[in-house]
């Protein structure tokens, strides 16, 4: 009996040790793929105040081989050039200005956030007047100022043109926009923003694709991890978050924590159609109803050929005449069939369906408005 029952426990053991690692292999294989559809909270929002901030100038560039801007049809960077010259103590208005080495440009940066005072950032150089190429020229001392007006960064420095511009008597090439550079580092931060991020209370979380689903999902996984209602969706871009009493003071290390958490992106039905392009985009959510598509070309080909009628040899009496001889084609594509897309189908059941009939992207977004006309797709079409 002992026997008996000892070699029963034998076997059941050997069965949970035999299938526990494909128990084990299935539960990392569902978790990697529920994971492969979560995103880290830190790349589908921003945070409130941890922004860029937009620069612009107005300046000068010299050192250019003949390319500048021509000052009779400039007169902004006549009197550029005139006004600085003369804070340099060197009076040009007696004697006529008729260099084409000199080009105004419009100067443009973004300031990072919580970027110091003495910082470097890099700057773009764009051409204002009819300067031809801005290669080997050296940007005068310019001020970058923000939305409101003040200064908040210096730019100066030799400009790094990607493109080219080369000419001859007969041809002429040109390469990428020559009219356009960057400077490495070539701004000096003069003032810094003015946000206390130790001081807030409160931080706000702005989804970059608004969705209510997506909100409430972030804010459930905020409050599952530090265990308190901290978190609350007030609308479909907004998730406000109370500072736990655990992280006062350490609002870095709170905001560290919290966009490192996964959450699985909700998105609406929609197609993208760019008919420009003919560039067709839909998301994994579209539908359809039961639908019945047929789709057939008709084709209509006109060749125009000329043919020259002349006189036999020697012939005194007849003139050459140009026959003009017309060709008229006409194909229709008869053997087109009708597809049958069943209720309720994938995004990979639609396109395979709209590839068994053997049309272009053109076509292809004809059928889709037509169909969502029909009231069959359950998705928004939005035309870029």
């Amino acid at each position: 009996m002992s026997t008996t029952r000892s070699k029963k426990l034998c076997w059941q053991e050997f069965r949970h040790n035999a299938l526990l690692p494909f128990v084990l292999a299935m539960a990392v294989t569902l978790g990697h793929t529920a994971a492969l559809g979560q995103s880290r909270i830190k790349d589908i929002v921003s945070f409130e105040g941890i922004r860029t901030n937009m620069l612009v100038g107005y300046g000068l560039v010299v050192g250019l081989n003949g390319t500048g801007d021509g000052l009779a049809n400039a007169p902004f960077t006549r009197e550029s050039l005139i006004g600085m010259l003369e804070r340099l103590g060197v009076n040009a208005r007696e004697n006529g200005l008729n260099t084409q080495n000199v080009a105004a440009v419009m100067v443009t940066a973004n300031l990072p956030p919580f970027a110091n005072q003495g910082s470097r950032i890099d700057v773009t150089v764009s051409a204002l007047g009819d300067a031809t190429n801005l290669l080997g020229g050296t940007l005068l001392v310019t001020p970058l100022v923000g939305a409101d007006g003040e200064i908040y960064a210096v730019s100066q420095g030799t400009i790094a043109v990607g493109g080219f511009a080369a000419a001859g008597a007969a041809e002429s090439i040109v390469k990428g926009v020559p009219t356009s550079g960057r400077i490495a580092n070539g701004g000096v931060i003069e003032r810094e923003m003015p946000f206390k991020l130790a001081n807030m209370k409160q931080i706000k979380l702005s989804l970059r694709n608004p969705d209510f689903t997506t909100s409430r999902r972030i804010a459930r996984a905020i409050n599952a991890f530090v265990g308190l209602p901290a978190a609350k969706a007030t609308d479909p871009t907004t998730v406000i978050m109370k500072t736990p009493a655990s992280y006062k003071g350490e609002i870095v290390e709170l905001i560290t924590d919290i966009e490192q958490l996964r959450v699985e992106p909700d998105q609406i039905a929609k197609v993208i159609i760019d008919e420009q392009s003919g560039t067709i985009v839909m998301g994994s959510n579209v539908r359809i109803n039961t639908v019945a598509i047929a789709q057939g070309n008709l084709t209509i080909r006109v060749t125009e050929t000329a043919q020259v009628s002349q006189p036999l040899p020697f012939s005194n009496t007849g003139t050459t005449q140009t026959v003009p001889r017309t060709e008229i084609e006409v194909t229709e594509d008869k053997d087109r069939k009708l597809t049958v897309l069943e209720k309720g189908v994938s995004l990979q059941d639609l396109v395979n369906g709209l590839n068994a009939l053997g049309i272009g992207p053109r076509d292809m977004i004809t059928i889709l408005q037509a169909i969502k006309a029909a009231g069959a797709l359950n998705a928004d079409i939005e035309v870029l």
